[in-house]
């Protein structure tokens, strides 16, 4: 990426944690958002998330409200319930077409999109925005198995990243967890009777 390029992020949210939980790590968005704007002129990054409405908590309200505070532009909707051909209580609520129509609307502004999702329907919209001459970043990974992106949108990408590549860079600090010890240093200093009271040798 050209230090000049205006980048524009357009964040699967589900898609995206789904894929960090299989990775094994929480991602840190403040630090997501100072990566992209250390490549280029971020001009706008977008959060697409659904919610249920109803619901009387919602895990994903704190963040949503974070992010609409902290630099995303957070897109939300609420989800359908809906009964399957087996009878079950379905929820659906899809954020493809909103994500779609703002890439669409951003596309004449920005050199570049990046996209994380590993959605295989995005593989459309990846050509029709390339069409108008703006690359395309698919940011997923292939490192779980089965692999998180479809292979399509892998192939139709101009770069792909994998997401386990940027989480050293990205990824949320552990919250108040000891640094373990070295077991040699166990007990060190101590009378040989202190290290038995503590289960030494």
């Amino acid at each position: 990426m050209t230090v000049s390029s205006n980048i524009a992020l357009f964040i699967d949210g589900a898609n995206l944690y789904a894929t960090a939980k299989t990775l094994g790590f929480d991602i840190d968005y403040r630090r997501l958002l100072k990566e992209f704007q250390d490549r280029g002129m971020l001009l706008r990054a977008f959060y697409y998330t659904a919610i249920i409405e109803d619901q009387e908590y919602s895990s994903v309200r704190p963040l949503i409200d974070w992010l609409d505070y902290n630099g995303y532009t957070v897109v939300t909707k609420a989800t359908k319930e809906y009964i399957d051909a087996s009878g079950r209580r379905k929820l659906k609520g899809s954020m493809d077409i909103e994500l779609a129509v703002d890439a669409m609307d951003v596309a004449a502004h920005v050199d570049q999109i990046v996209l994380f999702s590993g959605d295989g329907d995005f593989r459309p919209l990846v050509e029709a925005v390339q069409r108008r001459g703006v690359r395309v970043t698919v940011v997923s990974t292939i490192s779980s198995q089965p692999p998180m992106i479809a292979d399509e949108l892998r192939r139709q990408a101009d770069v792909f990243i994998d997401l386990a590549e940027l989480r050293t860079r990205i990824a949320r600090e552990p919250v108040g967890r000891l640094v373990p010890r070295e077991p040699r240093s166990f007990g060190a200093g101590l009378s040989p009777a202190q290290q038995r009271d503590l289960g030494g040798s």
